[in-house]
């Protein structure tokens, strides 16, 4: 009888398209629990540092009324941190987060491409809603690392950042929607009527 055991072999097409790990990339979810820890820490001190900038240039008292509220959320989301990490018995370090930079420069182009108004109020709301949607799924994220990893006392205070930005989010769609994007767009149209 014929041999039909097959071996697997790994042909190069296979192999195309494979990362290579760079040295010391993380091994394990503790590793990328921390690591990650790490990226989201560097990206909430950079929003402390960014959202007085749109508050001040936000025309809707409401709105840089609810992003200079949310500037003292995130001071206490960065405390928060501090407390995961030393939970952990890690030192609170950041790591450039590529996202967020990438996030507070998308921002910042939507400042200088719109003009003070309605429609900038509107450009600052879809960026920051940006900033909140990947602040939820990291948060997300960790909750679920810190979870399988058995850290209860991580995962409840990560738990409790992720339900603040849920909040953060639907405060900036309830002014978008009630006020903001109304008034952006009848401006478009009054200025069409004009011309």
């Amino acid at each position: 009888m014929k041999n039909t055991k097959t071996t697997s072999k790994v042909t190069k097409s296979d192999k195309e398209g494979m990362v290579t790990p760079a040295a010391g990339a993380a091994a394990e979810l503790r590793d990328l629990f921390i690591d990650s820890l790490k990226d989201i820490y560097w990206a909430e001190n950079a929003l402390v540092s960014a959202l007085p900038k749109m508050a001040q240039n936000a025309t809707s008292a409401l709105l840089a009324s609810a992003i200079k509220e949310h500037i003292e959320v995130t001071k206490n989301q960065v405390l928060r941190l501090d407390a995961v990490f030393e939970l952990l018995g890690e030192q609170a370090a950041g790591k450039k987060c590529e996202a967020m930079a990438g996030l507070l420069k998308e921002g910042d182009s939507i400042l200088e491409e719109t003009v003070a108004g309605p429609v900038r109020d509107a450009g600052i709301i879809a960026a920051s809603q940006k900033i909140e949607h990947y602040e939820i799924a990291t948060y997300g994220t960790l909750c679920s690392f810190a979870k399988a990893l058995g850290e209860n006392d991580a995962a409840q205070l990560l738990t409790q950042t992720l339900a603040e930005e849920k909040e953060a989010d639907m405060i900036l769609s309830d002014t978008a929607c009630s006020s903001i994007n109304l008034v952006a767009a009848q401006n478009t149209l009054n200025e069409d009527f004009v011309k």
